[in-house]
């Protein structure tokens, strides 16, 4: 573990060079790795840490998409995918990366093969964190850890073939066999992480919903709405108004502060650009700064655990989400962004 300096912070990071692939792997030679769930995390999981030489075994419900999907992937049905008991029995190392929702659901059938010895990891320290709301109470005598991609199973999948890796976090909640720390590090170097940071359960699960629906998802959405339905208030056309709202930042700007930063993104903007963003930059801090904190209160509060909980869990969720969803996706603003998107020069 290196210690490396953040803004004057010190915190404790593993990187591939200090806890190498190859490490890894001697560590669980001797485990089976159960991956419940192949929707979201679990396919890009599952096929790094395949890909990375251990031994993976797939849990998904029989005859559902997930599970063609998952043989589509390469798994085989009675070998390498079964139902989600059957492999939870199997494994050494339980990956619960269900929907939260989901999770809640299938943890009384899960639970009985937590046997003793046993690791329960996690993607996201929802269940665990509000177990008073979840229900999930993991048993005492097994490990349990979690290792939290800072991204979606599809992004860290797309990094891992490319070469590169995606940054993860990572804790332990219950150590009961000693060897939960290798455990946690060494799969989260086998997933495919860039280096990983360390943090506990419910860390990172309140600064997780934070993010998704503050700067990663709900507030950058509400800000490109305000933007864009001002400039079209405006007389501007779809296309210009999307372009200077959400094309400009996603295709120019978001690479150049992903590469060197937010000052060197700046410095590589015109002078006129650069004056007017550190002039509006305060208004809109001090502006959005109360919402913020609205947000972290209902996170801290279980509010938005039990939000999610009562409507995810509704038989109709499904249907509804689809309607909402379709709503934006049918807005004139990412309609344009589709024609947009269509008109990029191809390679």
């Amino acid at each position: 573990m290196a210690q490396l300096n953040f803004g004057g912070t010190l915190e404790n990071v593993v990187t591939r060079d200090e806890f190498p692939l190859a490490k890894a792997r001697e560590i669980l030679k001797d485990e089976t790795i159960a991956i419940i769930g192949y929707g979201v995390q679990g396919p890009g999981q599952a096929l790094n840490l395949r890909d990375n030489g251990f031994n993976v075994i797939i849990g998904q419900r029989p005859n559902s998409h997930s599970w063609d999907k998952a043989v589509n992937d390469g798994f085989i049905p009675g070998e390498t995918l079964f139902p989600i008991e059957e492999a939870a029995a199997k494994g050494t190392i339980i990956q619960y990366l269900l929907s939260d929702a989901a999770q809640i659901a299938v943890w009384p059938q899960l639970k009985p093969h937590l046997t003793s010895g046993k690791a329960l990891y996690f993607s996201h320290g929802f269940g665990v964190t509000y177990k008073e709301r979840t229900g999930i109470i993991p048993p005492t005598d097994i490990d349990v850890i979690l290792a939290a991609p800072k991204g979606s199973g599809t992004s860290l999948r797309r990094l891992f073939l490319a070469g590169k890796g995606l940054n993860s976090s990572y804790a332990i909640f219950q150590d009961a066999t000693g060897k939960a720390k290798d455990r946690v590090v060494a799969l989260g170097i086998g997933i495919g992480s860039g280096y990983l940071f360390e943090t506990d359960f419910k860390k990172e699960v309140y600064s997780d919903l934070t993010g998704e629906r503050g700067t990663l998802m709900g507030a950058i959405q509400g800000i490109f709405e305000a933007q864009y339905n001002v400039l079209r208030k405006n007389g501007h056309s779809p296309s210009e108004a999307f372009n200077e709202t959400v094309e400009e930042l996603t295709e120019s700007l978001m690479p150049l502060v992903a590469e060197n930063g937010m000052d060197w993104m700046y410095a590589n903007c015109s002078t006129t650009a650069q004056r007017g963003a550190l002039d509006w930059k305060n208004k809109f801090r001090d502006a959005v700064s109360p919402v913020f904190e609205d947000l972290y209160k209902s996170v801290a509060a279980g509010e938005e655990a039990q939000r999610s909980i009562d409507t995810n869990s509704q038989p109709d969720y499904r249907e509804k989400l689809e309607e909402e969803l379709k709503e934006l996706r049918e807005s004139e603003m990412w309609q344009a962004g589709k024609v947009v998107r269509s008109l990029r020069p191809k390679i």
